[in-house]
């Protein structure tokens, strides 16, 4: 990986560029299925952790949290995906989600999907898009 720090734990929350756009990868760090990767955001005025997954070649990014119960979803760092590589899973509970769109398709979570994050892919690098200094991301 580039200059961001080991594949599965990236950025600080302070690093936004002037456009609103924040690095967390390079593309090719995220492949369809495989190893996800960490970072942090500030959310509602505090610091939350969230990962970026690639899934039928887009990038799609969440808050590591699952909707049943606010843990962090993956069963190592990174590892995000079930054995099929088809959905997210938590590691806590086996709730599956939906890679495109974090919805809840099986277990407890109550019809509740993970709260996403706005993502861009360009040149090579895939961006958060930081929406304001209290709110990242939308539920």
């Amino acid at each position: 990986m580039d200059d961001v720090g080991d594949v599965g734990d990236v950025g600080d929350v302070g690093d936004v560029a002037a456009s609103g756009l924040r690095r967390l990868c390079a593309s090719i760090d995220l492949a369809d299925g495989g190893v996800g990767v960490r970072f942090m955001v500030r959310r509602h005025g505090k610091d939350e952790p969230a990962f970026v997954i690639r899934h039928r070649g887009h990038p799609h990014a969440y808050l590591n949290r699952c909707a049943h119960v606010p843990m962090e979803m993956d069963w190592q760092p990174g590892e995000f995906f079930d054995s099929s590589g088809l959905y997210l899973i938590c590691a806590t509970h086996g709730a599956l989600y939906a890679p495109d769109s974090g919805r809840c398709v099986s277990g407890r979570c109550d019809r509740r999907g993970l709260v996403a994050l706005v993502v861009s892919e360009q040149d090579g690098q895939v961006f958060l898009i930081e929406e304001g200094s209290e709110r990242v991301g939308y539920e």
